[in-house]
This record gives C-alpha cells, structure tokens and sequence, in this order.
C-alpha cells in the first residue's frame, strides 16, 4: 500500500520517467528511482500494547492474538495492531539488553527510533484467535518464510460451526478467489486450488466443534470452506454464520522447525468461546 501511494503520487521513477501505473514490468538494466519520506510516520509506530507472550528466544517470539486485533497495519488503520505491540516489546527488550539494566515496559525512551522489525512470516484475520510465530531477526524470516512456503510448519485450527456435522472427518476442496463485485473473497471456479481436512472434535445439539488444518493458506480459506460446506462458523456474518459476540475461529496448534534446524518447536493454546 506505502509503495503503490508513491508511485501513484508520482515519486518513482523508471529510468529517468515517472511511472505512475504501478503495473511495469522492469527489465534488465532498468533504474529505479524513488523518492521516500524517512521522517515520515509509518505503520512501525511502536504501541505499549499487552501481549500474551507464549515462547520467545533470540530469532523467534510466539504470541497468543486476540480476536478483534489485527495482524498489521493497513491504509485505513495505522494503529492498535499486533505488529505495533511488538515492534514497541522488541525494541523495549533490546534497549534494555544494550544498557545491561532491567527496564520497565513504559520506560523506552524514543519509540519512534525502532531497532528491532518485527518480521511477520503468516497471518490470522482480524476476528481470529490465536498462535502466531514471528521472526526477531532477517535470517529467521528468510527461513520461517521459506518453510511456510514449503509447508514444512503445521497449524491445526479450533472452530465452532453452525449444525451438526455428519462426517466424523473429510476435505473440503474449492478454489477460492476473489469477486471484485462484492469485494470479497468466496468458492470461485476459476479461483486458486484450496483444501481443508476437517475433524469433528465434538457434537451438540445445533453446533459442532471442529478441528482444521489447511493444507494451503487461501484469504479466509477455512472460513469459507465451512460456509461451503454447509457449517458457516459461528459469529461469521460475512459468510452467514449465526450473530455472536465474536468468531469461534481459533488457531490453537503451531508446529516448525526452528530457524536454527536443530529442532521442531509445537505450542498449544486453549480457548472458551
């Protein structure tokens, strides 16, 4: 979004020209030029917002988010994210490590001078609970990165959906993409490929507590999978689940390999809806 506002704006260059349409194709040998605002505010601003640390060491941090916060900052929102709760409780850790002196979380001196990028390797909607494993350092997020893409790291889902699901297991394959009509993302046919296994963990009476494991990581993938499936999750009104306080979508196991290769790190979160 910070680098489609510039070139729309008229402050990159290609080769000499500016180029404003933002869908050139470089070619070998072309220069590049933009023109950056360093002292402008960015969507780094540090947050003295409370995390729910679960794991933490020198290349990687795994937290429990809330639902209702976001991962990021967007064009319309700027503040109140997780990335901006961590790149406040990173940097306050290693301003605190460089003075050698225990420092209190509200002592940071210049939070807008950030040292530490919180790097964030995946997401979790907006109204989605849940682990989430970020890089402290460049190296652990080339390689976090590069095994997400691999699908070397493991994510199992807790979801409450609307009836009683039949099937004690199966997989939801539909390809989703994105209908620029309504803005949003749904079972598309010339969509890209996406699979979902399902388990059911527990039946009630007009509700059923599942587990979920995507097998590819499309926008709002489970989300729409128990919608086409004929189980919206409960609380998700945009794909006609039933009015709750909030979405019953929670990302409870998280397992990877460290960045060091040396061992598989597995977390496991509760949750109450």
């Amino acid at each position: 979004m910070f680098l489609r506002n510039l070139i729309q704006s008229g402050e990159c260059k290609v080769n000499g020209f500016v180029e404003t349409r933002g869908g050139y194709h470089l070619q070998k040998g072309d220069v590049v030029e933009v023109k950056v605002d360093l002292q402008a505010e960015t969507g780094m601003k540090p947050e003295n917002i409370p995390l729910e640390i679960v794991f933490e060491d020198e290349e990687t941090i795994v937290v429990n988010k809330p639902a209702g916060m976001l991962v990021h900052p967007t064009f319309a929102q700027k503040t109140g994210t997780l990335q901006n709760a961590l790149a406040f409780y990173l940097n306050a850790s290693q301003q605190s490590a460089v003075s050698g002196q225990r420092q209190e979380h509200s002592a940071i001196r210049n939070p807008q001078s950030a040292i530490v990028r919180p790097g964030l390797v995946h997401r979790l909607d907006r109204e989605t609970s849940g682990l989430m494993v970020v890089a402290k350092t460049k190296r652990a997020h080339r390689i976090l990165s590069d095994h997400f893409g691999r699908r070397l790291v493991e994510k199992t889902y807790l979801a409450v959906v609307e009836g009683v699901v039949e099937n004690d297991s199966g997989t939801i394959i539909a390809p989703i993409g994105r209908y620029e009509n309504e803005k949003r993302w749904n079972v598309k046919n010339d969509g890209k490929n996406a699979e979902t296994f399902y388990r059911v963990e527990k039946r009630f009476s007009d509700k059923t507590l599942l587990s979920l494991v995507p097998v590819t990581g499309r926008t709002n993938q489970l989300r729409i999978h128990c919608a086409y499936l004929g189980h919206p999750i409960v609380g998700d009104k945009l794909y006609n689940g039933s009015e709750f306080p909030r979405l019953c979508l929670h990302a409870a196991k998280l397992s990877f390999w460290h960045p060091n290769g040396t061992n598989r790190l597995e977390f496991e979160s509760q949750i109450s809806f």
